[in-house]
């Protein structure tokens, strides 16, 4: 394992990109002090991944847990995989049928631009929920995974009983942070974000969406071996995000499954004013805003995270009705 998985040429690119994105200064006086820097030493993961061969792809998974208790089933967020669960994993592991998915073109699961929309991520969600058997699904899906999970319970034949989103697109108009803005508005910055590559993407990344956590450098080597020399393939999925936003926000007063909208209270991406709309938008939905905490809420307070999802899937979803 190298020292520093990102390199000097990935944190200078990093430190150019935060240079010209006013939500890293305004957050450094919220970040603890080693927020976001690399643990070294060995990191042992409750969660085991593996592969599978679905829709001729590639697809890292994992599951685990207990076949008698409720499942939930967990979506890769961006730019992590399903290794940032891990402490989650670990203490919902004796109660909850646990299931993880890389989805395709994130995480290491192979993925072309044909999967860079929310329609074809959902139509791939189905398939490997049909496929696996499940029924009666919790599914725990911030950032990239959210509008995924909404859409599949909106559009598909869904096997969910209710979903956990936050962090990522639904409502429209959104509040975007700088540097969604970029990726989605400016062919220019998509290059750029595409020519320095997952090592700055992924170290900017930690520096604005971490406010107390430390990830381990096995896992930040995992991320980076997810997305190296595929960033400019993430960023289709940007362009493509009000378009798919079409397909989300007009029927949001018809979505009938449980909803839980999570969000961190300094989220510099998808600012929390947006699950604030998303709350007031759905029929049948719970909010929790983690206080102090960055996009990556579900590391930055994992223990409240983890109690969250373990009350949710144990009744809490009926919302006393």
């Amino acid at each position: 394992m190298p020292k520093d998985p990102i390199g000097i040429i990935g944190r200078l690119n990093a430190a150019s990109l935060m240079v010209l994105t006013p939500e890293f200064y305004t957050l450094r006086s919220k970040r603890a002090k080693s927020a976001g820097k690399i643990k070294h030493g060995s990191a042992k993961f409750s969660i085991k991944p593996t592969f599978v061969q679905l829709d001729d792809l590639k697809i890292r998974y994992a599951t685990g847990g207990n076949a008698d208790g409720p499942t939930v089933l967990f979506l890769s967020p961006l730019p992590q995989s399903i290794l940032c669960y891990d402490a989650t994993w670990s203490a919902l592991s004796a109660t909850a049928n646990l299931v993880a998915l890389d989805l395709p073109g994130f995480g290491q699961s192979e993925g072309n631009i044909n999967y860079m929309t929310f329609a074809a991520q959902s139509a791939f969600l189905q398939k490997f929920i049909d496929e696996r058997g499940l029924t009666d699904v919790h599914i725990v899906a911030p950032d990239v995974g959210m509008p995924v999970a909404l859409h599949y319970v909106l559009h598909r034949e869904h096997k969910a009983k209710s979903i956990m989103v936050g962090a990522g697109p639904s409502v429209q108009s959104s509040t975007n942070g700088s540097l969604v803005k970029k990726m989605i508005g400016s062919r220019f910055w998509r290059f750029m974000f595409t020519m320095t590559g997952a090592p700055a993407f992924i170290c900017g990344a930690n520096q604005l969406a971490y406010l107390h956590h430390r990830p381990s450098a096995a896992e930040v080597a995992d991320y980076l071996a997810s997305y190296s020399g595929r960033i400019g393939l993430v960023t289709k999925w940007f362009k493509g995000y009000p378009d798919g936003c079409k397909d989300i926000d007009p029927h949001l007063a018809t979505l009938n499954v449980p909803v839980h909208i999570f969000w961190g209270e300094h989220d510099a991406f998808l600012m929390a004013d947006n699950a604030k709309k998303l709350h007031a938008r759905l029929p049948n939905s719970a909010l929790t805003i983690f206080k102090n905490c960055g996009h990556f809420f579900y590391q930055d307070d994992s223990t409240e995270f983890t109690d969250l999802v373990r009350s949710w899937v144990n009744g809490g979803y009926t919302l006393d009705t």
